[in-house]
Protein backbone atom coordinates (compact mmCIF):
# COMPACT_ATOMS: atom_id res chain seq x y z
CA UNK A 1 0.00 0.00 0.00
CA UNK A 2 1.33 3.62 -0.73
CA UNK A 3 1.71 5.94 2.06
CA UNK A 4 -0.75 5.92 4.73
CA UNK A 5 -1.81 9.40 4.59
CA UNK A 6 -1.89 9.98 1.02
CA UNK A 7 -3.97 6.89 1.30
CA UNK A 8 -6.57 8.35 3.30
CA UNK A 9 -6.87 11.66 1.58
CA UNK A 10 -7.80 9.58 -1.58
CA UNK A 11 -10.45 7.79 0.52
CA UNK A 12 -11.86 11.11 1.49
CA UNK A 13 -11.87 12.30 -1.40
CA UNK A 14 -13.93 9.54 -3.15
CA UNK A 15 -16.27 9.76 0.22
CA UNK A 16 -16.79 13.69 -0.66
CA UNK A 17 -17.50 13.32 -4.40
CA UNK A 18 -20.30 10.60 -3.93
CA UNK A 19 -18.01 8.19 -6.19
CA UNK A 20 -19.40 5.02 -4.89
CA UNK A 21 -18.13 2.88 -7.54
CA UNK A 22 -14.93 3.99 -7.42
CA UNK A 23 -14.91 3.85 -4.15
CA UNK A 24 -16.01 -0.08 -4.29
CA UNK A 25 -12.71 -0.84 -6.53
CA UNK A 26 -10.18 1.46 -4.26
CA UNK A 27 -11.29 -0.55 -1.04
CA UNK A 28 -11.17 -4.42 -2.82
CA UNK A 29 -7.62 -3.28 -4.26
CA UNK A 30 -6.20 -3.58 -0.80
CA UNK A 31 -5.47 -5.93 1.72
CA UNK A 32 -7.82 -6.49 4.23
CA UNK A 33 -5.10 -5.52 7.03
CA UNK A 34 -4.27 -2.30 5.15
CA UNK A 35 -8.24 -1.21 4.81
CA UNK A 36 -8.35 -2.17 8.93
CA UNK A 37 -4.93 0.49 9.55
CA UNK A 38 -7.37 2.93 6.89
CA UNK A 39 -10.07 2.73 9.05
CA UNK A 40 -8.29 3.54 11.85
CA UNK A 41 -7.35 7.55 10.78
CA UNK A 42 -10.81 7.89 9.34
CA UNK A 43 -13.90 9.55 11.16
CA UNK A 44 -16.55 7.15 12.46
CA UNK A 45 -18.98 7.98 9.61
CA UNK A 46 -16.55 7.91 6.91
CA UNK A 47 -15.65 4.21 8.56
CA UNK A 48 -19.23 3.62 8.15
CA UNK A 49 -19.79 4.76 4.18
CA UNK A 50 -16.33 2.88 3.63
CA UNK A 51 -17.99 -0.67 5.44
CA UNK A 52 -20.92 -0.41 3.85
CA UNK A 53 -18.66 -0.65 -0.12
CA UNK A 54 -17.35 -4.35 0.97
CA UNK A 55 -18.45 -7.33 0.09
CA UNK A 56 -19.16 -9.40 3.01
CA UNK A 57 -16.18 -11.81 2.55
CA UNK A 58 -13.65 -9.09 2.40
CA UNK A 59 -15.76 -7.04 5.28
CA UNK A 60 -15.19 -10.31 7.92
CA UNK A 61 -11.58 -9.99 7.16
CA UNK A 62 -11.32 -6.30 7.86
CA UNK A 63 -13.30 -6.94 11.22
CA UNK A 64 -10.96 -9.66 11.92
CA UNK A 65 -7.94 -6.73 11.83
CA UNK A 66 -9.93 -4.24 13.22
CA UNK A 67 -8.71 -3.32 17.30
CA UNK A 68 -11.79 -4.17 19.40
CA UNK A 69 -13.00 -0.57 19.90
CA UNK A 70 -13.66 -0.46 16.10
CA UNK A 71 -15.25 -4.13 16.17
CA UNK A 72 -17.69 -3.09 18.21
CA UNK A 73 -18.21 0.41 16.45
CA UNK A 74 -18.68 -0.87 13.38
CA UNK A 75 -20.99 -4.19 14.05
CA UNK A 76 -23.08 -1.95 16.41
CA UNK A 77 -23.84 0.69 13.21
CA UNK A 78 -24.32 -2.17 11.01
CA UNK A 79 -27.41 -4.14 9.97
CA UNK A 80 -27.78 -6.53 12.99
CA UNK A 81 -28.67 -9.70 10.70
CA UNK A 82 -25.38 -8.80 8.06
CA UNK A 83 -23.65 -8.15 11.51
CA UNK A 84 -24.30 -11.71 12.19
CA UNK A 85 -23.23 -13.35 9.28
CA UNK A 86 -19.86 -11.44 9.22
CA UNK A 87 -19.05 -13.23 12.70
CA UNK A 88 -20.27 -16.11 11.58
CA UNK A 89 -17.56 -15.70 9.17
CA UNK A 90 -14.83 -15.34 11.69
CA UNK A 91 -12.79 -17.86 12.81
CA UNK A 92 -14.45 -19.76 15.89
CA UNK A 93 -11.36 -17.48 18.52
CA UNK A 94 -12.25 -14.64 16.83
CA UNK A 95 -15.68 -14.25 16.84
CA UNK A 96 -15.42 -15.11 20.77
CA UNK A 97 -12.95 -12.29 21.07
CA UNK A 98 -15.40 -9.96 19.35
CA UNK A 99 -18.31 -10.71 21.36
CA UNK A 100 -16.26 -11.06 24.54
CA UNK A 101 -15.70 -7.31 24.23
CA UNK A 102 -19.44 -6.35 23.75
CA UNK A 103 -22.35 -5.77 26.93
CA UNK A 104 -23.36 -9.08 27.90
CA UNK A 105 -27.19 -8.74 26.45
CA UNK A 106 -25.29 -7.08 23.03
CA UNK A 107 -23.61 -10.28 22.88
CA UNK A 108 -26.58 -12.44 23.92
CA UNK A 109 -28.60 -10.91 20.55
CA UNK A 110 -26.04 -12.12 18.44
CA UNK A 111 -25.46 -15.59 20.10
CA UNK A 112 -29.18 -15.97 19.07
CA UNK A 113 -28.70 -15.15 15.52
CA UNK A 114 -26.17 -17.10 14.79
CA UNK A 115 -26.19 -21.05 13.63
CA UNK A 116 -26.78 -23.66 16.10
CA UNK A 117 -23.66 -25.36 16.10
CA UNK A 118 -21.82 -22.41 15.60
CA UNK A 119 -23.72 -20.87 18.21
CA UNK A 120 -23.34 -23.56 21.04
CA UNK A 121 -19.37 -23.40 20.09
CA UNK A 122 -18.75 -20.01 20.61
CA UNK A 123 -21.03 -20.13 23.71
CA UNK A 124 -18.15 -22.96 25.10
CA UNK A 125 -15.12 -20.24 24.49
CA UNK A 126 -16.64 -17.56 26.05
CA UNK A 127 -17.08 -19.64 29.42
CA UNK A 128 -12.95 -19.82 29.81
CA UNK A 129 -10.85 -17.44 31.42
CA UNK A 130 -10.11 -14.54 28.36
CA UNK A 131 -5.99 -15.30 29.31
CA UNK A 132 -6.35 -19.06 29.49
CA UNK A 133 -5.64 -21.43 26.22
CA UNK A 134 -9.71 -22.03 26.63
CA UNK A 135 -9.68 -18.10 26.26
CA UNK A 136 -7.53 -18.03 22.79
CA UNK A 137 -8.52 -21.87 20.94
CA UNK A 138 -10.22 -22.42 18.01
CA UNK A 139 -12.32 -25.79 19.01
CA UNK A 140 -12.13 -27.01 14.74
CA UNK A 141 -9.79 -29.46 15.25
CA UNK A 142 -8.71 -31.64 12.24
CA UNK A 143 -8.61 -35.51 14.00
CA UNK A 144 -8.64 -39.10 12.71
CA UNK A 145 -8.78 -42.50 14.38
CA UNK A 146 -5.43 -44.39 15.34
CA UNK A 147 -6.96 -47.47 12.92
CA UNK A 148 -7.51 -45.86 9.87
CA UNK A 149 -5.20 -46.52 7.18
CA UNK A 150 -3.45 -43.43 5.67
CA UNK A 151 -5.67 -43.58 2.89
CA UNK A 152 -8.85 -43.12 4.72
CA UNK A 153 -7.08 -40.68 6.96
CA UNK A 154 -6.42 -38.64 4.01
CA UNK A 155 -9.80 -38.94 2.37
CA UNK A 156 -11.38 -37.93 5.91
CA UNK A 157 -9.18 -34.75 6.22
CA UNK A 158 -10.53 -33.57 2.61
CA UNK A 159 -14.13 -34.04 3.73
CA UNK A 160 -13.71 -32.13 6.96
CA UNK A 161 -11.49 -29.16 5.31
CA UNK A 162 -14.31 -28.71 2.63
CA UNK A 163 -17.34 -28.31 5.44
CA UNK A 164 -15.33 -26.42 7.93
CA UNK A 165 -12.67 -23.87 8.08
CA UNK A 166 -10.17 -26.06 9.70
CA UNK A 167 -6.44 -24.99 10.35
CA UNK A 168 -4.17 -27.23 8.48
CA UNK A 169 -1.33 -27.77 10.75
CA UNK A 170 -0.81 -30.93 12.06
CA UNK A 171 -3.89 -34.01 12.16
CA UNK A 172 -4.50 -35.30 16.12
CA UNK A 173 -5.35 -39.32 16.58
CA UNK A 174 -7.82 -39.96 18.61
CA UNK A 175 -9.94 -42.98 20.12
CA UNK A 176 -13.89 -43.03 19.83
CA UNK A 177 -13.98 -40.90 23.02
CA UNK A 178 -11.91 -38.18 21.77
CA UNK A 179 -9.23 -38.85 23.97
CA UNK A 180 -5.68 -37.23 22.29
CA UNK A 181 -3.50 -40.32 21.19
CA UNK A 182 -1.35 -38.49 18.93
CA UNK A 183 -0.34 -36.58 16.01
CA UNK A 184 0.69 -36.85 12.93
CA UNK A 185 1.93 -34.11 10.33
CA UNK A 186 0.12 -33.34 6.97
CA UNK A 187 4.15 -33.84 5.33
CA UNK A 188 4.08 -37.63 7.26
CA UNK A 189 0.79 -38.53 5.83
CA UNK A 190 1.45 -37.79 2.35
CA UNK A 191 4.76 -39.39 1.69
CA UNK A 192 3.78 -42.60 3.67
CA UNK A 193 2.66 -45.79 2.10
CA UNK A 194 -1.43 -45.42 2.08
CA UNK A 195 -1.92 -49.05 3.08
CA UNK A 196 -0.20 -48.02 6.65
CA UNK A 197 -2.43 -47.88 10.07
CA UNK A 198 -1.95 -43.83 11.58
CA UNK A 199 -1.07 -45.49 14.53
CA UNK A 200 2.15 -46.67 12.89
CA UNK A 201 3.46 -43.35 12.22
CA UNK A 202 1.70 -40.92 14.48
CA UNK A 203 4.08 -39.20 17.59
CA UNK A 204 2.66 -40.86 20.97
CA UNK A 205 4.95 -38.04 22.98
CA UNK A 206 2.75 -35.06 22.33
CA UNK A 207 3.35 -31.28 23.56
CA UNK A 208 -0.02 -30.06 24.42
CA UNK A 209 -1.87 -27.33 27.01
CA UNK A 210 -4.46 -27.67 29.18
CA UNK A 211 -7.72 -25.31 28.97
CA UNK A 212 -7.03 -23.61 32.34
CA UNK A 213 -2.99 -22.92 31.50
CA UNK A 214 -2.71 -19.17 31.28
CA UNK A 215 -1.63 -17.42 28.11
CA UNK A 216 1.75 -16.40 29.76
CA UNK A 217 2.70 -20.85 29.54
CA UNK A 218 1.57 -21.37 26.46
CA UNK A 219 3.66 -18.62 24.91
CA UNK A 220 6.77 -19.80 26.58
CA UNK A 221 5.88 -23.46 25.41
CA UNK A 222 5.38 -22.35 21.94
CA UNK A 223 9.19 -20.16 22.40
CA UNK A 224 10.75 -23.52 23.01
CA UNK A 225 9.01 -26.00 20.83
CA UNK A 226 8.72 -24.02 17.93
CA UNK A 227 5.51 -25.65 17.20
CA UNK A 228 3.27 -24.31 14.50
CA UNK A 229 -0.11 -25.59 16.55
CA UNK A 230 -0.07 -26.92 19.92
CA UNK A 231 -3.66 -29.04 20.68
CA UNK A 232 -5.42 -28.12 23.85
CA UNK A 233 -6.83 -30.51 26.34
CA UNK A 234 -9.50 -31.10 29.21
CA UNK A 235 -8.84 -32.77 32.62
CA UNK A 236 -9.52 -36.22 31.22
CA UNK A 237 -7.29 -35.80 28.49
CA UNK A 238 -10.43 -34.64 25.45
CA UNK A 239 -9.52 -32.89 22.74
CA UNK A 240 -10.90 -29.48 22.92
CA UNK A 241 -9.50 -27.67 20.46
CA UNK A 242 -5.98 -26.01 18.96
CA UNK A 243 -4.03 -22.76 19.73
CA UNK A 244 -2.00 -21.64 16.94
CA UNK A 245 1.21 -19.21 16.34
CA UNK A 246 -0.57 -16.48 15.40
CA UNK A 247 -2.73 -16.24 18.58
CA UNK A 248 0.38 -16.68 20.72
CA UNK A 249 1.81 -13.73 18.44
CA UNK A 250 -1.34 -11.77 19.56
CA UNK A 251 -0.25 -13.21 23.41
CA UNK A 252 3.16 -12.19 23.30
CA UNK A 253 2.27 -8.53 22.22
CA UNK A 254 -0.43 -8.06 24.68
CA UNK A 255 2.06 -9.52 27.53
CA UNK A 256 5.19 -7.49 26.37
CA UNK A 257 2.42 -4.51 26.31
CA UNK A 258 1.61 -5.35 29.63
CA UNK A 259 4.92 -5.50 31.14
CA UNK A 260 5.77 -2.18 29.84
CA UNK A 261 2.98 -0.49 31.31
CA UNK A 262 3.29 -2.83 34.86
CA UNK A 263 6.87 -1.16 34.62
CA UNK A 264 5.96 2.48 34.05
CA UNK A 265 3.85 2.18 37.16
CA UNK A 266 0.53 1.61 35.28
CA UNK A 267 -1.86 -0.65 36.84
CA UNK A 268 -3.13 -3.03 34.11
CA UNK A 269 -5.24 -5.20 36.17
CA UNK A 270 -8.56 -3.36 36.46
CA UNK A 271 -10.72 -5.52 33.65
CA UNK A 272 -10.43 -3.55 30.84
CA UNK A 273 -8.06 -3.81 27.83
CA UNK A 274 -4.56 -2.01 28.04
CA UNK A 275 -5.65 0.38 25.10
CA UNK A 276 -8.12 1.96 27.22
CA UNK A 277 -5.46 3.33 29.60
CA UNK A 278 -4.65 5.63 26.50
CA UNK A 279 -7.64 5.79 24.58
CA UNK A 280 -10.58 5.06 27.05
CA UNK A 281 -12.18 7.14 29.44
CA UNK A 282 -10.59 9.77 31.48
CA UNK A 283 -11.65 7.80 34.83
CA UNK A 284 -9.84 4.60 33.69
CA UNK A 285 -7.02 6.78 33.04
CA UNK A 286 -6.80 8.26 36.42
CA UNK A 287 -7.10 4.57 38.35
CA UNK A 288 -4.76 2.49 36.46
CA UNK A 289 -2.34 5.86 36.72
CA UNK A 290 -2.22 7.13 39.89
CA UNK A 291 -1.95 4.15 42.55
CA UNK A 292 1.94 3.62 41.90
CA UNK A 293 2.25 7.72 41.80
CA UNK A 294 0.98 7.83 45.46
CA UNK A 295 3.34 4.93 46.97
CA UNK A 296 5.80 7.39 45.05
CA UNK A 297 4.59 10.19 46.71
CA UNK A 298 5.13 8.41 50.15
CA UNK A 299 8.50 7.91 49.06
CA UNK A 300 9.46 11.39 48.18
CA UNK A 301 8.19 12.46 51.56
CA UNK A 302 10.67 10.11 52.79
CA UNK A 303 13.35 11.90 50.37
CA UNK A 304 11.98 15.13 51.93
CA UNK A 305 12.07 13.78 55.54
CA UNK A 306 15.81 12.66 55.14
CA UNK A 307 16.84 16.14 53.81
CA UNK A 308 14.90 18.25 56.32
CA UNK A 309 17.62 16.39 59.07
CA UNK A 310 20.72 17.55 57.56
CA UNK A 311 20.00 21.42 57.87
CA UNK A 312 23.01 22.23 59.18
CA UNK A 313 25.31 20.10 56.56
CA UNK A 314 23.02 22.82 54.07
CA UNK A 315 24.01 25.44 56.17
CA UNK A 316 28.02 25.05 56.37
CA UNK A 317 28.36 23.90 52.63
CA UNK A 318 25.65 25.07 50.00
CA UNK A 319 27.18 23.94 47.29
CA UNK A 320 26.45 19.98 48.39
CA UNK A 321 22.95 20.47 47.39
CA UNK A 322 24.18 21.19 43.37
CA UNK A 323 25.45 17.86 43.03
CA UNK A 324 22.22 15.75 44.42
CA UNK A 325 20.18 15.83 40.95
CA UNK A 326 23.72 14.21 39.99
CA UNK A 327 23.50 11.56 41.94
CA UNK A 328 19.73 10.87 41.72
CA UNK A 329 19.78 10.76 37.96
CA UNK A 330 23.17 8.14 37.47
CA UNK A 331 21.83 5.73 40.20
CA UNK A 332 18.26 5.56 38.71
CA UNK A 333 19.72 5.46 35.30
CA UNK A 334 22.21 1.98 36.43
CA UNK A 335 19.30 0.79 38.79
CA UNK A 336 17.01 0.76 35.90
CA UNK A 337 19.56 -0.46 33.70
CA UNK A 338 19.70 -3.32 35.58
CA UNK A 339 16.24 -4.05 36.24
CA UNK A 340 15.68 -4.06 32.92
CA UNK A 341 18.28 -6.61 31.96
CA UNK A 342 17.11 -9.13 34.71
CA UNK A 343 13.32 -8.53 33.73
CA UNK A 344 13.86 -9.80 30.29
CA UNK A 345 16.30 -12.31 31.34
CA UNK A 346 13.58 -13.97 33.39
CA UNK A 347 10.87 -13.61 30.46
CA UNK A 348 12.62 -15.52 27.97
CA UNK A 349 14.48 -18.21 29.80
CA UNK A 350 17.70 -16.43 30.43
CA UNK A 351 18.10 -16.03 34.15
CA UNK A 352 16.17 -18.47 36.46
CA UNK A 353 16.17 -18.41 40.34
CA UNK A 354 18.49 -21.37 39.96
CA UNK A 355 21.11 -19.67 38.44
CA UNK A 356 20.41 -16.03 40.06
CA UNK A 357 23.69 -15.53 42.20
CA UNK A 358 25.61 -15.95 38.53
CA UNK A 359 23.68 -12.70 37.51
CA UNK A 360 23.95 -11.06 41.17
CA UNK A 361 27.57 -11.48 41.46
CA UNK A 362 27.95 -10.69 37.76
CA UNK A 363 25.86 -7.59 38.39
CA UNK A 364 27.35 -6.29 41.48
CA UNK A 365 30.85 -6.43 40.07
CA UNK A 366 30.01 -4.83 36.94
CA UNK A 367 28.44 -2.08 39.14
CA UNK A 368 31.48 -1.64 41.50
CA UNK A 369 33.39 -0.78 38.05
CA UNK A 370 31.00 1.44 36.85
CA UNK A 371 30.78 3.31 39.87
CA UNK A 372 34.39 3.39 40.28
CA UNK A 373 34.59 4.92 36.75
CA UNK A 374 32.35 7.68 37.38
CA UNK A 375 33.38 7.76 40.59
CA UNK A 376 36.74 9.26 39.63
CA UNK A 377 35.63 11.16 36.84
CA UNK A 378 33.04 13.05 39.22
CA UNK A 379 35.88 13.42 41.87
CA UNK A 380 38.36 14.98 39.57
CA UNK A 381 35.12 17.66 37.91
CA UNK A 382 34.56 18.69 41.50
CA UNK A 383 37.91 18.76 42.27
CA UNK A 384 38.11 20.99 39.24
CA UNK A 385 35.65 22.98 40.05
CA UNK A 386 35.22 23.69 43.35
CA UNK A 387 39.16 23.53 44.20
CA UNK A 388 38.52 21.34 47.03
CA UNK A 389 40.23 17.42 46.98
CA UNK A 390 38.10 16.42 50.08
CA UNK A 391 34.39 17.84 48.36
CA UNK A 392 35.48 15.60 45.30
CA UNK A 393 36.79 12.57 47.27
CA UNK A 394 33.34 12.90 49.03
CA UNK A 395 31.08 13.26 46.08
CA UNK A 396 33.10 10.58 44.00
CA UNK A 397 33.07 7.83 46.67
CA UNK A 398 28.97 8.87 47.07
CA UNK A 399 28.64 8.03 43.53
CA UNK A 400 30.80 4.83 43.65
CA UNK A 401 28.39 3.50 46.68
CA UNK A 402 25.47 4.66 45.28
CA UNK A 403 25.78 3.47 41.58
CA UNK A 404 26.65 0.08 43.11
CA UNK A 405 23.77 -0.12 45.61
CA UNK A 406 21.45 0.81 42.85
CA UNK A 407 22.74 -1.98 40.42
CA UNK A 408 22.40 -4.47 43.54
CA UNK A 409 18.59 -3.72 43.92
CA UNK A 410 17.48 -3.08 40.50
CA UNK A 411 19.50 -6.92 40.33
CA UNK A 412 17.84 -8.22 43.16
CA UNK A 413 14.33 -7.02 43.41
CA UNK A 414 13.14 -8.66 40.39
CA UNK A 415 14.42 -11.88 41.46
CA UNK A 416 12.99 -11.41 45.10
CA UNK A 417 9.43 -10.68 43.86
CA UNK A 418 10.05 -13.68 41.51
CA UNK A 419 10.48 -15.71 44.24
CA UNK A 420 6.95 -14.04 45.95
CA UNK A 421 5.25 -14.94 43.06
CA UNK A 422 4.64 -11.07 41.82
CA UNK A 423 5.28 -9.71 38.50
CA UNK A 424 9.40 -8.80 38.46
CA UNK A 425 7.66 -6.00 35.68
CA UNK A 426 6.82 -4.43 39.19
CA UNK A 427 10.09 -3.69 39.81
CA UNK A 428 11.25 -1.34 37.21
CA UNK A 429 8.64 1.04 38.07
CA UNK A 430 8.66 4.37 40.01
CA UNK A 431 8.74 2.75 43.63
CA UNK A 432 11.98 1.43 43.42
CA UNK A 433 13.36 4.06 41.21
CA UNK A 434 12.32 6.45 44.56
CA UNK A 435 13.92 3.63 47.00
CA UNK A 436 17.12 4.53 45.34
CA UNK A 437 16.73 8.16 45.16
CA UNK A 438 16.49 7.65 49.25
CA UNK A 439 18.97 5.27 49.67
CA UNK A 440 21.57 7.48 47.57
CA UNK A 441 20.87 10.83 49.10
CA UNK A 442 20.85 8.98 52.62
CA UNK A 443 24.80 7.92 51.64
CA UNK A 444 25.50 11.50 50.30
CA UNK A 445 24.36 13.44 53.12
CA UNK A 446 25.90 11.24 55.41
CA UNK A 447 28.88 11.64 54.19
CA UNK A 448 28.92 14.98 53.72
CA UNK A 449 27.87 15.22 57.21
CA UNK A 450 31.44 13.08 58.31
CA UNK A 451 33.32 15.20 56.39
CA UNK A 452 31.91 18.33 57.74
CA UNK A 453 32.69 17.02 61.42
CA UNK A 454 36.32 15.77 60.84
CA UNK A 455 37.22 19.04 59.62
Amino acid sequence: MQNLENTVDRIRELIDNETEQQLSEELASYHSADIADIFQELRPEERFACFTKLDEEKAAEVIEYLTPQLQVEILGEIDEGLASRLISKLPHDEAADVLGDMEEDESQVYLDNLPEKFSSELRELLTYNDDTAGGIMNPLVLTVAANMTVKEALETIRIKAEKENMELYYVYVVDKHNHLLGVVSLRTLLTSPVNLSVADIMIKDIVKVHVDDYQGHIADVFMKYQFNALPVVDLYDHIKGIVTWDDVQDVVEEETTDEILTSSGIVTDLGDDDDDVLTGSLGHAIKARTPWLFITLIGEFIAVSITSRYDTTFSALPVIAAFMPLLAGLGGNIGTQSITLMVRGMSTGYVTLSSSWHYIWRETVTGISIGCIFGVLVALVTWNWQHNVELGIIVGLAMSLNMTIATMIGTCTPLILKKMKIDPAVASGPVIATTIDVIGLAIYLTLVTWYLISV
